[in-house]
């Protein structure tokens, strides 16, 4: 499936190709922090399909636990979070799903790192809901 996207304030863009049966739920820590919420929604793309089309994105270099060193790009202007790759071989690029406008298409598949998961976070459907911001 080809898809395109980019950061919030539209410095960068970029598309690729994906297989929409690839999308992933993390619930590692890393994850929640690095996105500041409780999970991150990830689908990969092969090097060969990504192609960076505007902007250039700042790049952090975290450890992991295994020790494995990804690259986590983001925009250094709005700070969105882009992608994260290997830092020694970067043959896979894991677009952050809520950067592609195509993201009600990419429903996930799967769930991983889930020791990690908030017990919270794993049924929010019985909360109630709004169709825009409720104000106090």
């Amino acid at each position: 499936m080809h898809v395109d996207g980019g950061c919030h304030c539209g410095s960068i863009k970029y598309e690729a190709e994906v297989d929409p049966q690839t999308v992933t739920i993390c619930h590692c820590t890393d994850c929640q922090v690095l996105t500041g919420s409780v999970y991150r929604v990830t689908v990969p793309a092969r090097n060969e399909t990504f192609k960076l089309i505007s902007g250039s994105p700042k790049i952090y270099v975290k450890t992991a636990e295994s020790g494995t060193k990804r690259a986590h790009a983001f925009c250094p202007d709005c700070g969105t979070p882009i992608y994260a790759t290997s830092v020694s071989d970067q043959q896979v690029y894991g677009l952050r799903v809520g950067t592609l406008r195509q993201r009600s298409q990419l429903a996930p598949k799967k769930q991983a790192w889930c020791r990690s998961a908030l017990g919270w976070a794993m049924n929010i459907e019985p909360l109630p809901q709004s169709p825009k911001q409720h104000l106090r």
